[in-house]
């Protein structure tokens, strides 16, 4: 091969980091702090669904189990898709179900059809999660991805600061107050739906296809919006192998596939157990305010300086060890809870985990994309994703009959799944920084 081509990487390297990525973060974020509205609606909306359909608040719940069954469904299905089909076409279907069925939930005539649009809504929201960060990471230079991907995360607090305010306004409208709820939760990922389309396909999935030349057209258009020189060397073809989802565990992949998306899972475990069940606990205790749309809004604040640490972390000290310290740092967190139910106690142990278990997920959230090769990037992605919505749906199970009897275990088994987190980490077997995409 003439020394004339170059990687991909190097012509994402020679293009820049400037408007063009700037403007994919804005488009990306705006989805993913729609996505957090609706994730966290599930809460706020129930009572005046039950009101409505008049039904009971546990049978309107049903609507956020409907909606974790849809996510999971879409991480794994539209992660799949974008390594067969290209990044660019699942990420206007999903971001199109996400915001038409988000949207139309607020119009729901029956019970039955409301569960019916926050399954499909969920499926869209599953389906931006593994895509959009695939994407994101394959527009970045090795030695800049860490940090924006972090960052790109920090939209989840955004949207719990909107939720927060948004529920605070649509408690005005009475029984129709989970209407305005879904409508506006769904109105980000509208807007996303027209700015999609300024994204072309990632270039390194475009080389991996055999269109080393439209790669080249797309790396040149990116270094022109960053004022760089469009001039791209011709790219070195790299074909792209059709690889079953099942290469994930192969051998190549096994142990990190296994330490990673068990990490996932018990994250997610703790995340639900902390911020679901364990305010229930503790309203129920005389902390009710920990239920509040201004504590909400405290704990999303809160939020924002973990993940500017877990940014700094990625790329100074590096993914895993970034990853084990906000862990660890989760786990001791919630074990402080059991040095007593003091306001004191109780809401800088929350502030605390709130901290350090958002850090953990901008960690996470980084680190996955870049462990695996183009051809199985979304698919780890999804099927990550996946995992973390079967940690949403068994959370009830694990964490809630334990929570209710037996306080200080359930701190202990919390506690414990952090630190086998922290453990799981480190028996992924790669360090992703300053790596390049292969």
């Amino acid at each position: 091969m003439s020394a004339s081509f170059i990687s991909v990487e190097q012509g994402i390297q020679a293009a820049g980091v400037g408007k063009f990525q700037y403007r994919l973060f804005v488009i990306f974020g705006l989805v993913w702090l729609a996505d957090a509205m609706q994730v966290l609606s599930i809460g706020f909306s129930a009572p005046t669904i039950a009101k409505t359909f008049g039904i009971t608040v546990p049978q309107a719940l049903q609507t956020g189990t409907s909606f974790f069954v849809g996510m999971l469904i879409g991480a794994f299905v539209f992660g799949r898709l974008a390594d067969r089909i290209g990044r660019r076409p699942v990420l206007m279907m999903a971001v199109i179900v996400d915001a038409c069925a988000g949207v139309a939930s607020a119009f729901a005539p029956e019970f039955g059809w409301l569960l019916l649009l926050r399954f499909l809504t969920g499926i869209g929201v599953g389906g931006t999660l593994p895509v959009d960060y695939t994407m994101m990471a394959e527009f970045l230079p090795s030695d800049r991805r860490g940090r924006w991907l972090v960052l790109l995360e920090s939209f989840w607090a955004v949207g719990t600061i909107c939720l927060a305010v948004l529920a605070l306004a649509a408690a005005s409208r009475g029984d129709d107050a989970w209407r305005m709820i879904f409508f506006v939760t769904g109105l980000p990922a509208l807007i996303g739906v027209a700015l999609r389309f300024y994204i072309p396909e990632s270039p390194m999935y475009l080389n991996r296809s055999g269109r080393p030349g439209q790669a080249r057209k797309v790396l040149e258009r990116v270094a022109r919006v960053n004022g760089r020189s469009p001039e791209i060397p011709e790219i070195k073809p790299e074909l792209l192998e059709r690889k079953p989802l099942s290469a994930l565990f192969s051998s190549g992949y096994r142990r990190r596939s296994v330490s990673l998306f068990l990490a996932w899972a018990l994250i997610s475990i703790a995340y639900y157990g902390v911020f679901v069940y364990l305010p229930i606990k503790l309203s129920s205790a005389g902390f009710a305010f920990m239920r509040g749309q201004e504590f909400l809004v405290v704990l999303a604040l809160v939020q924002l300086p973990g993940f500017a640490l877990s940014a700094y972390g990625v790329e100074r000290w590096g993914r895993k060890p970034t990853l084990i310290g906000f862990l660890l740092l989760s786990a001791a967190g919630c074990m402080l809870y059991s040095l007593g139910t003091s306001p004191v106690v109780v809401v800088g142990s929350t502030l605390l985990m709130s901290f350090s278990l958002l850090g953990t997920w901008g960690a996470l959230y980084a680190f996955t994309p870049e462990v695996y090769p183009t051809d199985l990037r979304a698919s780890g992605m999804g099927m990550a994703g996946a995992v973390a919505r079967f940690g949403g749906l068994f959370a009830p199970a694990i964490i809630a009959p334990i929570m209710s009897s037996h306080f200080t275990l359930a701190l202990v088994v919390l506690s414990s799944m952090l630190a086998a987190g922290a453990l799981s980490i480190w028996a992924v077997d790669v360090e992703s920084r300053n790596r390049a995409l292969d």
